[in-house]
C-alpha cells in the first residue's frame, strides 16, 4: 500500500487587498497564524488572482521601497512587471517568467506593470514570495536573478499528462535555473484534465501547493480547486496529484531555516536590534539611491 505524505490544511484565500495600485494580493502567510513560520523558509506567500486592469497612461505598481535579509520572487503568468533596484539590475518577467530579486544586505527597489501592457490594459496574474535567508546570508550582496519561461527545468508527465516546469530544486533527475541560499523545491506545474504525477520530498521540508487554475485531487481522497492552498504534514509519504480538470498549480517546499525571525515591515531578520539596525542604515541611505 502507497504511503502519502498527510494533509493538515485545505484553506481558502483571504479578502484581496491592493499591494500598491498594481498588485490586488490575497495572503495565504505570515497572515494565516496556522502557517505563520510554518513555512520556512517561505515566509510570505501573496497571490494575485487575475484580475482584468483597465488602459492606463502611468503605469501601476508599488514605488520605491526597501528589503533587507531575504529574497523576493515574482512568477508570471498573466500581464508584465517592470522591475528596477538600487544596484543597478532591471529586467521585465511575462507570462511564465520569474524575477528572484536576494535583498541580502539592503537594496531599493520598484516593481511596476510593464509601460506596454499598462497602455493596453488586460488580464493581469501574479504570484510574489518572500523566501527568508539564513542567518549567516542575510547580509549577503543584493542580486537579482531573470528567469525567462524557457530557462526552467522541463519534465513531461506520464500520457501527456501535463509538464512540470522547475524554477528551483530538482524533479526527476532535472534541476531548475534558480540559486538558492537554502534547499528550495520550485514548481510550476500545467496539468491537463486526467495527468497524474507523484512526488517524493524529504521529510523535513516544510510543503505547501496552491491552486491557481482547476481541479485536483490529492493522494486519491482529497479534492482542491482553484484559489485552494494545500499544507502537508511533514512525514515520509508521496504527494498524489491528478488533475480533473486543466489546472495550474505551484508547489513549494524547503529546507525549514530553524533560527529566530524577527520581521518589521520591509525587514526580515533574526533579532529585534537587527531591525532597528535595518531601518537606520536605509533611513541614512546605505541601500543606495533609486528614483
Amino acid at each position: 500500500m502507497k504511503l502519502f505524505r498527510k494533509i493538515e490544511e485545505v484553506l481558502s484565500p483571504a479578502a484581496s487587498h491592493m499591494v500598491g495600485d498594481g498588485f490586488k494580493v490575497m495572503n495565504y502567510y505570515p497572515n494565516k497564524e496556522s502557517l505563520h513560520h510554518r513555512m520556512s523558509p517561505f515566509f510570505l506567500l501573496d497571490y494575485n488572482a487575475e484580475v482584468n486592469f483597465p488602459p492606463t497612461e502611468k503605469p501601476r505598481g508599488v514605488d520605491v521601497h526597501p528589503h533587507r535579509g531575504f529574497e523576493t520572487v515574482t512568477i508570471a503568468y498573466k500581464g508584465a512587471v517592470a522591475h528596477h533596484d538600487s544596484y543597478g539590475n532591471s529586467g521585465v518577467i511575462r507570462a511564465g517568467d520569474v524575477q528572484w530579486m536576494t535583498a541580502g544586505s539592503g537594496i531599493l527597489h520598484k516593481e511596476y506593470h510593464e509601460k506596454e501592457y499598462a497602455s493596453n490594459g488586460g488580464p493581469f496574474q501574479m504570484i510574489q514570495l518572500w523566501v527568508n535567508l539564513p542567518k549567516k546570508f542575510k547580509m549577503t550582496t543584493p542580486k537579482y536573478q531573470g528567469i525567462i519561461h524557457t530557462q526552467k527545468g522541463k519534465v513531461d508527465l506520464a500520457n501527456e499528462g501535463g509538464t512540470v516546469f522547475i524554477i528551483a530544486g530538482e524533479y526527476k533527475g532535472i534541476r531548475g535555473p534558480a540559486a538558492t541560499f537554502s534547499p528550495v523545491e520550485m514548481y510550476d506545474i500545467r496539468m491537463h484534465a486526467g495527468g497524474e504525477m507523484d512526488i517524493e520530498l524529504p521529510a523535513k521540508y516544510n510543503t505547501g501547493l496552491l491552486i491557481l487554475e482547476g481541479d485536483v485531487m490529492l493522494n486519491g481522497e482529497t479534492s482542491a480547486t482553484k484559489s485552494n492552498y494545500i499544507q502537508f504534514a511533514n512525514e515520509v509519504g508521496s504527494i498524489s496529484i491528478k488533475a480533473t480538470k486543466e489546472s495550474v498549480l505551484l508547489l513549494l517546499s524547503g529546507d525549514p531555516i530553524n533560527e529566530p525571525v524577527a520581521n518589521y515591515g520591509p525587514f526580515v531578520m533574526n533579532t529585534i536590534q537587527e531591525i532597528q539596525e535595518a531601518v537606520d542604515d536605509y533611513n541614512s541611505g546605505k541601500f543606495g539611491q533609486l528614483n
